[in-house]
């Protein structure tokens, strides 16, 4: 009971503020609205001052005054326009994820705390912030072998306020799945709940250090993209070092074409490699905006800041693959026939019909100009396409559209004219091929045989257990099963994989001949 009180309290405080930036609804919507609820909205902006918006939306003006944990709900919900509608989620992207700057002694304490030595220890120099956001703020320094490094700090007393304002999400969210069957579609508990688990990462600098290691690893054999090496000597929970990238900003279009750069092989690689990561590794940099990418001296693409990264298991790896081809491919059909397999659409819809609503999505703009086709707009339309189908919110594949529009926009920065389904066709081909090509089968059909002896002794101890108890049915009268027996078997069976029910089957059909043979 006290903690619904408390988080009533804070979502009230921050309904106050967004209604004192008049960011609670448009003008239209509040035109819209009966006369009680706007004299109750005026009621919560009573004993407000009106602030300073410096230029910006009201909305954005409003979650930047409330601090780091709404700069990062609003960045998320920017991913969200089925949650908040398209109108807002564009008004968030404007979100910029800056703060002043802490104390840089306060920076070399912190340090101190989570490595166990003196900065004069470990760098020979440590210079001042170089940028400051919500989580953390970065430093140039230096090591004693005189390599430079970028040394990341996390902002002093982040993770205690970013836990508080999660529960009041939380407790938000259950209340709209508990009063709105819409809200129980949209799924806002389990959006808050992927908020969390970003979060939560990017509270721990060991993740993020961890994420640069598995993307080395992925993209060791990719060619001209990389990420920083991490100083694992020199990194902590509060406290992440890695190389210094000293190369070209890619909004720096006039640099980087000043040094010979080419700019549409770098816009090809931008949305080849994010497309690599996403269907290939099933992980990918999911915040990939103009800041966080660089062009070294060799012309490669480097990535920095993975605080936010997105996963796809092998079901929404292919499910993403398998959609892009079909649109490539004009395969109506088949786009249709991967989201019923997949399980996102309910299976009382009609397959043909959903063929239908995705072709009128696909044909109108399979003909126009490069400049004018965007994957990140078919999908964006897909998603809300499906939702007329009752498909669930699929918050991994959100988030994923949502990077795709930031790499999407990069890339035509680069090259206006990008031909998105050209660029894109390589990559998704290959993968589609290797996988559902003779290696791929081959290889699944290996990974199906090693989960099957994974699970063979389990089924050779059930099938001794069987053949003891047949004996014993047989030698006291027969072979008999009541309904228990047949709900225990069927309770056993269902432990087992695929493969191992098929053996126990015909295991268990060859022991009742047996015991057949010895009750005669």
């Amino acid at each position: 009971m006290f903690s619904s009180i408390r988080h009533s309290f804070a979502l009230l405080r921050a309904g106050r503020t967004l209604a004192a930036y008049d960011a609670l609804m448009t003008p239209e919507q509040l035109k819209q609205l009966p006369f009680s609820a706007r004299l109750g909205l005026a009621a919560a902006k009573f004993g407000t001052h009106r602030p300073e918006k410096n230029g910006e939306n009201a909305v954005v003006a409003a979650l930047s005054s409330l601090g780091p944990s709404y700069i990062k709900l609003g960045q998320f919900l920017a991913t969200r326009p089925d949650l908040v509608g398209p109108k807002r989620a564009f008004e968030l992207k404007a979100l910029q994820d800056r703060l002043p700057p802490f104390p840089t002694d306060v920076a070399m304490e912190t340090v101190h705390e989570t490595l166990g030595a003196r900065v004069d220890r470990l760098f020979s120099e440590f210079g001042p912030p170089v940028a400051a956001a919500s989580i953390a703020q970065v430093h140039r320094a230096v090591a004693p072998d005189g390599r430079v490094l970028a040394v990341k700090v996390l902002r002093p007393g982040v993770g205690k306020r970013f836990a508080a304002d999660t529960a009041s999400y939380y407790f938000a969210a259950r209340l709209v799945e508990r009063f709105s069957a819409e809200g129980r579609r949209l799924r806002p508990v389990a959006a808050v709940r992927m908020l969390e688990q970003s979060m939560k990462q990017e509270l721990d600098l060991r993740m993020e250090a961890a994420a640069l290691s598995e993307m080395a690893e992925n993209t060791k054999d990719d060619p001209c993209f990389r990420v920083p090496k991490v100083d694992w000597e020199r990194t902590g929970r509060d406290v992440l070092t890695t190389e210094w990238i000293d190369g070209t900003p890619i909004s720096d279009i006039e640099s980087l074409r000043e040094q010979g750069f080419d700019l549409v092989r770098l816009g090809d690689t931008v949305i080849q490699s994010f497309l690599r990561q996403a269907i290939r590794d099933g992980f990918f940099h999911a915040d990939m905006h103009q800041g966080n990418l660089f062009v070294d001296q060799s012309g490669n693409l480097v990535a920095v800041d993975f605080g936010i990264v997105g996963r796809l298991g092998p079901k929404e790896s292919m499910f993403l693959a398998e959609i892009l081809y079909g649109f490539i491919t004009r395969d109506y059909a088949r786009v249709s026939e991967v989201h019923f397999a997949a399980g996102y659409v309910p299976h009382e819809h009609d397959p043909a019909v959903f063929a239908q609503a995705i072709r009128s999505i696909g044909e109108p703009i399979m003909d126009r100009p490069a400049n004018e086709i965007s994957m990140a707009r078919l999908l964006t339309q897909l998603f809300e396409v499906t939702a007329q189908f009752n498909m669930q919110t699929q918050p991994q594949l959100l988030l994923l559209q949502k990077t795709m529009v930031v790499v999407e926009g990069v890339a035509r920065t680069l090259n206006p004219n990008l031909n998105m389904w050209v660029t894109a066709e390589p990559v998704v081909r290959s993968w589609i091929e290797r996988k559902l090509g003779p290696a791929g089968r081959l290889e699944e059909a290996s990974a199906s045989f090693g989960r099957l002896l994974t699970g063979l002794p389990a089924v050779l101890d059930d099938a001794r257990r069987a053949t003891r108890m047949l004996s014993e049915m047989a030698n006291n009268g027969g072979l008999r099963l009541d309904s228990e027996t047949t709900d225990q078997l069927a309770r056993a069976q269902s432990r087992h994989s695929r493969w191992a029910r098929i053996w126990m089957a015909i295991g268990a059909i060859s022991l009742a001949v047996i015991a057949i043979q010895l009750a005669v």
